[in-house]
């Protein structure tokens, strides 16, 4: 095999083998981004640098649930379309980006997605001057769909950058800078998109005429951010294309049914795959209405409540790196469990009470979600050799489940609204809603039993 190759897993490498991981012995020192004599420390960098770029994408997008929801004056349930646009273009393009990949490589796998990331982002142009909540999500899922791209290749090719012994530990260390980004949109939405927009007594006090030129405002301040990442990414994707970037082609040639067909009979992996639906499915029911609950619960303007986010997203990246530290001493699989449990009880206690003690759970949640996405990616595609680019695509398409949650928890959120006894104000239930994440932990946990048991 060439030094430069992008097997990922060694199929020949047993449970038993792998539970003598060096990457968990401290006193063993392991260099986890050489393999066969080639460092793939610049590489690595290039390639960490786009999980930057989908958190920022990512978590800019969330807040578009609340800025729409008071622009076109729309309900959670109509809102939560936006994610069904993004999360749906991650199911939609995961498949076609992993069989491009497979064709090509994972460099012009990556200037695909990040062709598609900045038409996505110049689309929101248009989007703005038409003033078409339609218009908008297709461009949202246009940028999405590049997201999915750069994703499916992104993961495996992380994997393949070092020993077989060490792939989770550095995905997660890769994973790590993807909170960044979103930290990174977080601000940008709460600088130039929610502190923009109106407060409700303004919208009250304005004419009809001044209604629509507040609008249009509004508008361009949520298309300035996309259209300016949409320049970014351009310049992006000609670094990647003039740099030498390591050759990922296959040497399996199995056709692809072959392929599905191990993958499908493989429990470790399919299980995998439903649970990474569920986590991500938590994770975005989590984020996208933690600001409409905080702006319910205190009374707050959304701009306010963005602080939160902000918050959550930097105890995200922070517990990511302390997680990826605590790998070398516990393996990722107990970790998961661990992680799962301390989420289901946050989660509780967001249901169950309200005020500072309930926001502060659902803030401790990123805590515990941290270690999840990358974790569940790295053990899933444990042993299963050559076929890790198709597999890494099945995981990239779980990624729907952020699509199809949110729309049950902002149904949940709609239709158990009550009426606030102190101002008699109609409210939405979100403490209700959060049921749905409660039950994706649930299931994560399940996962993460089912692989400590697989690794004896």
């Amino acid at each position: 095999m060439k030094p430069s190759d992008s097997a990922v897993f060694d199929s020949t490498l047993t449970p038993a083998m792998k539970s003598k991981d060096k990457s968990i012995s401290p006193d063993i020192p392991v260099t986890i981004l050489k393999k066969d004599g080639v460092n793939y420390l610049v590489p690595f960098i290039l390639v960490t640098s786009l999980f930057f770029i989908w958190g920022f994408a990512n978590n800019m997008t969330d807040t578009l649930l609340s800025a729409f929801r008071k622009i076109m004056n729309m309900t959670s349930l109509q809102t939560s379309f936006i994610q069904m646009a993004f999360y749906g273009a991650y199911f939609c393009f995961a498949l076609p980006a992993a069989l491009f990949i497979r064709k090509f490589s994972y460099k012009w796998g990556i200037v695909l997605g990040l062709l598609m990331f900045s038409g996505g982002g110049f689309l929101f142009y248009p989007a703005g001057l038409t003033a078409n909540y339609a218009f908008y999500l297709i461009a949202i899922y246009i940028l999405a769909a590049g997201c999915s791209v750069l994703e499916t290749t992104a993961n495996p090719f992380v994997l393949s950058m070092g020993p077989v012994e060490t792939a989770t530990r550095r995905l997660n260390l890769a994973q790590a800078f993807n909170p960044i980004g979103s930290v990174s949109g977080l601000l940008i939405s709460k600088f130039f998109i929610l502190s923009a927009l109106a407060s409700d007594q303004s919208r009250a006090a304005m004419s009809q005429a001044e209604l629509e030129v507040n609008q249009n405002n509004e508008l361009f301040a949520v298309s300035a951010p996309y259209m300016f990442t949409g320049v970014v990414m351009l310049i992006v994707m000609l670094i990647f294309i003039f740099y030498k970037m390591p050759a990922c082609l296959d040497d399996d040639d199995s056709r692809i049914r072959s392929v599905f067909g191990r993958l499908i009979r493989n429990r470790h992996y399919s299980y995998g795959v439903i649970a990474q639906f569920f986590y991500v499915g938590a994770q975005i029911c989590t984020w996208s209405y933690l600001i409409q609950y905080i702006c319910n619960d205190f009374g707050c303007a959304p701009d306010v409540a963005s602080t939160y986010s902000v918050l959550s997203l930097v105890l995200f990246t922070a517990a990511r790196f302390v997680f990826t530290f605590l790998m070398k001493y516990v393996r990722p699989e107990k970790l998961l469990v661990f992680a799962s449990v301390m989420a289901m009880i946050c989660t509780g206690i967001v249901i169950l009470y309200n005020g500072i003690i309930a926001v502060t759970a659902l803030v401790g949640i990123s805590v515990f979600m941290s270690l999840m996405f990358p974790t569940i990616y790295g053990i899933s595609l444990e042993g299963i050799g050559s076929d890790a680019k198709i597999g890494a695509s099945g995981l990239i398409m779980a990624i729907l489940g952020g699509a199809f949650f949110p729309l049950i928890q902002g149904w949940i959120a709609t239709s158990q609204a009550y009426v606030n006894p102190l101002n008699g104000v109609l409210m939405e239930n979100f403490s209700l809603s959060y049921i749905v994440p409660f039950v994706c932990f649930v299931v994560v946990g399940i996962y993460g039993l089912y692989a400590v048991r697989y690794q004896r």
